[in-house]
C-alpha cells in the first residue's frame, strides 16, 4: 500500500466560467457542497459555481484567497481565506472543507496551518471559523452567551479545540417549506401593520435598489454589521456605501440569483429603517436564501421584522413562485428573529459553532 501524498495551493480564480481555471473552481465547489450536504442532512445548501464567481472577482470589500488540496490529482480539500480592506482591520474569516473519505490524514490540519500563517502574516490576530456540527449523543460545550451547544465529540469540535479555537456562538439554520399558506401570511402581515401603526410603510423591489433609496440601504447594511448580534466574536463594523451595495447587486445578477428586497418606510423621517432580502436561484427546483434582515435598534418593538418577512415571502410567491424551500440562518441568542420565523413556518435544519481564536 503505498504512501499517502497531497499538495497544497492557491488556485487562480478564473475570469470566467470555462475560462482557464475553471475546472479546479469548479471541483473546490463541489467540495463545499458535499461537505455541506453531509453535515445538514440535504443538498438545499447548494451553490453553482456560475452563482459563487462573480464575489471572487469583485473583492474590493471582501478581500479573500482560495487554496485547494489534491491527491495524485484529485481536488479533495478547499481553504477559504477572508478578511477585510483595512491593512489596520484585525480579523480573518477561514474556513476548510475536506471531503469525508480524505479525512484525518493531515489535510485539514494543513489547510488550516496555511490560512493562519496568512493571518499571522498580515496581522489578522482575531481568526474566525463557522463549522457546521452535527447532532451527536453524549456531552456538549454550551455557547457563552446562554443559547446553544454542539456536541463535544465532534470531529470539527475536538479539532478546532485542538487548535486553540473557543465556542463564542451557536448558530441555527432553518427551513421554510414553500408555499406558505396566503391567508396565513396575510393575517400575520395586518397584525403587524396593524402595531406597527400609521407611521411605518412597505416598500419592495426586485433586483437594483431605486437610486433615492441606495444611501439608506447602506446605512442599514453598515447597522447589520454592528447590530446583530455577535457575542464575543466581536465582529468589526464593515462600512458600505452606495457604490457597495450597487456592486452586490450587479454580484447576484452575474450569478443568475435574483433579489427580492422589502423595506420599511419611517414617514415622518422619510427614511428606511428596516429591511428584508431574499436571494432566488434561477432554478425553480431549487431553494432560496434568506439573506439580511435588520430593523434600527431605535425602532424595534413594532414587529417590523414579522412586517418585512412575510411582505417578502408574498412577493416571493407573486414574482418567482415554485422554489421548493427557503433558508436562514439566525445566532440561537437572536430570540426575537427566531420567534419570527417559528411563527412563520421556519424549523431547524441544522447548527453550526463560531469559533473564534485570538493569536499572538
Amino acid at each position: 500500500m503505498g504512501t499517502f501524498t497531497f499538495e497544497i495551493d492557491e488556485l487562480a480564480v478564473p475570469a470566467a466560467p470555462q475560462a482557464p481555471g475553471w475546472a479546479d473552481f469548479e471541483a473546490a465547489n463541489g467540495v463545499r457542497n458535499t461537505v455541506e450536504a453531509e453535515a445538514y442532512g440535504t443538498t438545499d445548501l447548494e451553490l453553482t459555481a456560475e452563482e459563487l464567481l462573480p464575489g471572487w472577482l469583485k473583492q474590493a470589500w471582501e478581500p479573500k484567497r482560495l487554496f485547494v488540496a489534491r491527491s495524485k490529482g484529485r481536488l479533495v480539500g478547499r481553504g477559504h481565506y477572508e478578511t477585510l480592506p483595512e491593512d489596520s482591520a484585525e480579523h480573518a474569516w477561514l474556513a476548510v472543507e475536506v471531503l469525508p473519505e480524505y479525512r484525518r490524514r493531515g489535510i485539514g490540519s494543513a489547510l488550516t496551518a496555511r490560512l493562519e500563517a496568512i493571518a499571522q502574516s498580515e496581522d489578522r490576530s482575531v481568526q474566525i471559523v463557522y463549522a457546521p456540527s452535527p447532532t451527536a449523543p453524549g456531552e456538549r460545550i454550551h455557547s457563552p452567551t446562554g443559547f446553544g451547544s454542539v456536541p463535544l465529540g465532534n470531529p470539527e469540535v475536538r479539532f478546532l479545540q485542538g487548535r486553540g479555537y473557543l465556542l463564542e456562538q451557536v448558530v441555527r439554520a432553518s427551513r421554510l417549506t414553500l408555499p406558505v399558506d396566503p391567508t396565513q401570511l396575510r393575517r400575520l402581515r395586518d397584525a403587524a401593520a396593524a402595531h406597527a401603526g400609521p407611521d411605518y410603510a412597505v416598500l419592495q423591489w426586485v433586483d437594483r435598489t431605486p437610486p433615492e433609496w441606495l444611501p439608506d440601504l447602506a446605512v442599514l447594511y453598515t447597522r447589520m454589521s454592528t447590530d446583530a448580534p455577535s457575542a464575543g466574536l466581536a465582529e468589526p463594523e464593515q462600512l458600505w456605501t452606495p457604490e457597495r451595495v450597487m456592486q452586490e447587486e450587479q454580484k447576484a445578477a452575474a450569478g443568475r440569483r435574483t433579489a427580492l428586497t422589502s423595506a420599511v418606510l419611517h414617514g415622518p423621517s422619510g427614511h428606511l429603517v428596516g429591511f428584508t432580502e431574499l436571494e432566488v436561484p434561477a432554478e425553480s427546483r431549487r431553494a432560496v436564501s434568506q439573506e439580511d434582515t435588520l430593523v434600527l435598534r431605535e425602532h424595534r418593538g413594532r414587529r417590523l421584522g414579522m412586517l418585512l418577512k412575510v411582505a417578502n415571502l408574498e412577493l416571493l410567491a407573486a414574482e418567482r413562485p415554485g422554489h421548493p424551500s427557503v433558508l436562514t440562518y439566525n445566532a440561537e441568542e437572536n430570540r426575537h428573529m427566531l420567534t419570527v420565523n417559528e411563527a412563520i413556518g421556519f424549523v431547524p435544519l441544522g447548527y453550526e459553532g463560531a469559533w473564534r481564536r485570538d493569536a499572538l
